[in-house]
């Protein structure tokens, strides 16, 4: 419950980061718009567990491509996936990776559909863009940023594909020492279903994690009414 935490509040970075990089594809008079914005949405069209391996491959301590650019700056990276200090935060790398594109797609209509006229006046009232960005940008995007604060939490506290493809299941997942630093909720519930076939406790800890999904969404809603601004 732990690991599912932790990865579900450092996942939510990838929402400001997002918000940023929408802000700089809707630049007017940019050039090739359409190419960033296909390059950013491709992790969200491939399979998870393509991506999966992909950055399996790439965090590897031996021959992975991170370790080997760290390698031209004198740095000796760690083996990533198998370092308990950074096996959980590697994961949340990758998840960050896969859902920016989403997120910035919908904020990219968020801010598309801001009328233009709250820009030209306060470009007139002597408002710069940095200026522009905080005082109308972000007030009208809070209910598309509310809509993917609950879709992202909701997604983060169901992980698993990620991790079963990264360190796999069993003896071959234990025998990994970061085991402890990567197992999620979903994931014990896998072993317990399917491996050690304890069926009660698995369905145990899926009604736990309704009830946190529940607990969480309806504390979004209630804290939504101090920061986000409908029109």
């Amino acid at each position: 419950m732990l690991n599912t935490l932790t990865y579900t509040v450092l996942g939510l970075l990838g929402i400001p980061l997002a918000i940023v990089f929408a802000a700089l594809l809707n630049r007017p008079g940019l050039r090739g718009v359409a190419l960033y914005r296909t390059a950013f949405f491709l992790p969200v069209v491939t399979m998870p567990v393509a991506v999966a391996m992909l950055w399996r491959w790439l965090y590897n301590g031996d021959y992975g491509l991170v370790n080997q650019v760290l390698a031209l700056v004198g740095i000796d990276g760690p083996n990533w996936i198998a370092d308990p200090a950074t096996a959980l935060y590697a994961l949340v790398v990758v998840g960050v990776w896969s859902s920016v594109g989403y997120n910035l797609i919908i904020f990219l209509a968020g801010m598309q559909g801001i009328p233009k006229e709250l820009y030209e006046a306060a470009s007139l009232d002597g408002a710069g863009p940095v200026r522009q960005f905080f005082t109308i940008t972000l007030p009208m995007l809070s209910p598309t940023a509310f809509f993917i604060s609950i879709v992202s939490v909701i997604g983060s506290l169901q992980l698993f594909d990620l991790v079963f493809v990264m360190t796999g299941s069993g003896q071959a997942a234990r025998a990994n020492p970061a085991y402890s630093r990567l197992q999620t909720v979903v994931q014990l519930f896998y072993e317990r279903a399917f491996v050690t076939n304890d069926r009660g406790y698995a369905a145990a800890i899926v009604i736990a994690l309704l009830v946190l999904i529940a607990a969480l969404t309806i504390l979004q809603f209630r804290l939504q009414r101090k920061w986000v601004h409908y029109v």
